[in-house]
């Protein structure tokens, strides 16, 4: 709920601390950073020093940067108080997963983690419109504050959680966590900021190889530590990576769509933050029913493999479809393919973690929880940087300014020149959208062949 309200609200972000481009961009995506690059962190130390206790500090975490996030005076404060809200959301997930692992076994493993995609569908649905209504009420800051009450409730709940930890578990993992951390960091700062600084610029060019080469770094490290963060044998699992891969490509195709076809949508069709929000429950109102839909046609024994693969050809038809985006009559464009991304994503809520983790050892089911979020992290983090990074330089090309480029992706158009610059960001959404499916129908075929012949085997497991 946390990620899909913040889109809706960029625009009034933006206007009352008169910000636009990287540093309004990093309101979503550095929490999604933090997310990305803590979870994996916050699982295998849960599974060390107790799930029940990463929860209950995570969530109060979480609720202290979102009341940060509501007092900011400045666009910086708001974007370091929700890095600290992502690091709070990493080991609630991370956690939360854990604990669910380790407290249910076989069908009711399946139908647990099901009602945690059905509870994440709950947000994401819903998130859009009461912040959409929130903020045209109160203003955007309200829209965040309540998620400070929402944390504390987290908090006081998750006491009534059994503890649990991995047995024989070592000490911590912090270079590799470090290099983990410093690797998403650089590539992410390299995506954000290179429509405004140029790809040429030296600090893009240092932190993006840096990047990567800090990433081969952690991945070495990795596989010579006693106690990694990332335990190599999880890599090593095909059928682990496959179900594991699915949800990130899900993850891809459904995220960029939800945080920048809000501003989009106010922009081209003069839609209202609730009005933008509504229109988004077509996307996010899926997600709502079709994780129990997919695990209750698993446990009659339909193959979670075919059913998987066709929730990823919705996301990737979606996509697709999506570039046909035109300002005239926006809102009846994107009703079908809405729908349809939202469906492939919320059946892959329902399957995909109960499946993975089920060919997991119950030692390292923190662990395995964290990398799954990981991924999911990752991909949110990266896909709003390089989406971001797509709209703005693709405007730039067009608009032939930088500054302005941002602003109109930040749905802030000039007066006078409306027409044009609506044209500009029509035409880059659906480059940008064509890009998306592409890269969500390569990952597609990629899991096919990675899970093909694993599903008997994990639900043997179960």
């Amino acid at each position: 709920m946390s990620i899909s309200g913040t889109a809706v609200a960029l625009p009034s972000i933006g206007r009352d601390l008169d910000t636009s481009g990287s540093p309004l961009n990093w309101v979503v995506a550095g929490y999604n950073l933090a997310f990305a690059a803590m979870t994996l962190i916050a699982g295998s130390t849960a599974d060390r020093i107790g799930r029940r206790r990463v929860f209950v500090l995570s969530s109060l975490v979480f609720a202290a940067g979102f009341l940060g996030t509501a007092l900011s005076p400045v666009i910086i404060v708001a974007d370091i108080a929700r890095i600290v809200s992502g690091v709070g959301g990493a080991g609630i997930m991370a956690a939360g997963g854990a604990i669910l692992a380790s407290g249910y076994d076989g069908a009711a493993r399946n139908r647990a983690f099901a009602l945690m995609g059905t509870m994440a569908g709950v947000g994401i649905a819903i998130g859009p419109t009461l912040s959409g209504l929130l903020i045209s009420a109160t203003g955007w800051r309200a829209s965040f504050a309540i998620f400070t009450v929402i944390g504390l409730l987290v908090a006081l709940g998750g006491t009534r959680a059994r503890e649990s930890r991995a047995t024989g578990a070592d000490r911590t993992d912090w270079a590799g966590g470090i290099l983990f951390v410093a690797a998403l960091t650089l590539l992410m700062f390299a995506l954000l900021e290179a429509p405004s600084l140029g790809w040429a610029h030296p600090a893009i060019l240092f932190c993006g190889i840096a990047g990567l080469v800090v990433l081969v770094v952690f991945g070495v490290v990795q596989r010579r530590s006693a106690s990694p963060v990332l335990s190599p044998a999880l890599v090593a699992n095909r059928g682990f990576m496959g179900w594991s891969l699915a949800t990130l490509t899900t993850s891809i195709g459904f995220l960029g769509v939800l945080v920048f076809l809000p501003t989009y949508l106010q922009a081209a069709a003069d839609l209202s933050p609730a009005a933008a929000g509504a229109t988004m429950l077509l996307l996010t109102a899926p997600v709502l029913v079709m994780p129990m839909t997919a695990v209750a046609l698993v446990n009659r024994g339909v193959p979670a493999r075919a059913l998987i693969l066709a929730a990823l050809l919705l996301v990737v038809g979606g996509n697709l479809w999506l570039a046909t985006l035109e300002s005239d009559n926006a809102v009846m464009t994107v009703v079908a393919p809405l729908v349809l991304i939202g469906v492939g994503m919320g059946a892959s809520f329902g399957i995909t973690d109960g499946q993975a983790m089920a060919l997991v050892h119950a030692d390292a089911v923190g662990t395995a929880a964290g990398f799954l979020n990981t991924l999911r992290g990752a991909a949110e983090a990266l896909v709003i940087a390089a989406y971001s990074a797509s709209l703005v330089g693709l405007l730039s090309s067009r608009l032939g300014e930088t500054t302005r480029a941002a602003e109109v992706g930040a749905g802030r158009l000039t007066a006078g020149a409306e027409a044009v610059e609506l044209d500009a960001f029509t035409w880059s959404w659906q480059l940008t959208q064509v890009g998306v499916g592409l890269l969500c129908l390569v990952l597609s075929i990629v899991v096919a062949a990675l899970i093909r012949g694993r599903g008997a085997a994990a639900r043997r497991a179960t």
